[in-house]
């Protein structure tokens, strides 16, 4: 079990990076949003538009061409961008996915390091940043002194993607402290108990995940997509975004007839993978002009 409670860590007790940032206040676990996600998502129902979040794996290839990653992808008008932290067992995670962590962990990737290259671009960037982890990384840090350098960096949103829903109130607490919104994950497994705990707990959007085993491009969606939106829209007024096989515009347009947004991962990853190989190849400058160009016909693609 994790334990993501106040001063959990060695080193969680002091106030990690100094003086905290202006405070932004969250989303509520009732849906009164009013942080970068909140206007975000209340943007997409006026516009009655589905969203698209992005979720990339910090480090691959490097932490400087994920910076122009990020950047390229809040060019291409992506709603939300999320900065997976490499973890050495990445339980829920594919094979594209689990070959990218083993490139970002090669480079030298670290938490604070991505923390740091948030604190970098944040001023640059529109869209909310959502940190993804697993749990492991955070308490190696300490979870206090992640969330006050989490605040200070422009964090918006935080998912733990290994964190039971039943403790993560005290880690909820730490983030709203900071103005940061906790992002929570659930599967079609999910029990109406424990949706209704996560629409409680959870602030920003909840992130539902279509189907069961690890994370990959699929051509179609999971069938029962639509009714795990309903069961949590039965609950919760939060906004909802649905992942898991994402890859293609009409996926994207299909899942926002029922959800919020829809969260593109594997497909996007591997989109990076191929075109950072190709520039390796070339051993051109400029290299990195490319993949972002690349990065950003892709998910300006999808949201056509």
């Amino acid at each position: 079990m994790t334990h993501l409670r106040q001063g959990s860590g060695g080193q969680g007790r002091g106030q990690g990076s100094g003086a905290p940032g202006p405070l932004r206040q969250g989303s509520g676990g009732q849906g009164t949003a009013v942080g970068r996600i909140g206007e975000t998502f209340a943007r997409l129902r006026a516009q009655q538009t589905p969203g698209l979040v992005t979720y990339v794996t910090a480090g691959d290839p490097d932490l400087p061409q994920t910076e122009g990653i990020l950047r390229a992808l809040d060019r291409a008008g992506a709603d939300v961008l999320e900065v997976g932290v490499p973890f050495s067992d990445p339980l829920a995670d594919g094979p594209v996915i689990q070959r990218a962590t083993e490139r970002a962990l090669a480079s030298g990737t670290t938490l604070t390091g991505v923390l740091d290259l948030i604190a970098r671009v944040r001023a640059d960037i529109r869209a909310p940043i959502v940190i993804f982890s697993y749990a492991n990384p955070i308490l190696r840090i300490g979870a206090q002194r992640f969330a006050d350098i989490a605040g200070n960096a422009g964090v918006d949103g935080v998912l733990v993607l290994d964190l039971p829903i039943e403790e993560a109130g005290d880690f909820r607490a730490m983030l709203a402290e900071r103005g940061i919104d906790t992002i929570l994950l659930l599967s079609p497994t999910t029990s109406d108990e424990r949706l209704r705990k996560a629409a409680a707990l959870g602030s920003g959007f909840l992130y539902a995940i279509s189907r069961l085993g690890v994370t990959g491009a699929r051509d179609a969606l999971a069938t029962g997509a639509e009714e795990m939106v309903r069961r949590i829209r039965a609950v919760s007024d939060l906004p909802v975004a649905l992942g898991f096989g994402i890859s293609k515009p009409e996926h994207v347009r299909e899942v926002g007839r029922w959800a919020d947004a829809a969260v593109v991962g594997s497909a996007l990853v591997n989109v990076i993978a191929e075109a950072a190989a190709l520039g390796r190849e070339s051993r051109g400058e400029g290299d990195s002009n490319d993949l972002n160009s690349r990065v950003e016909e892709y998910v300006r693609w999808l949201k056509s």
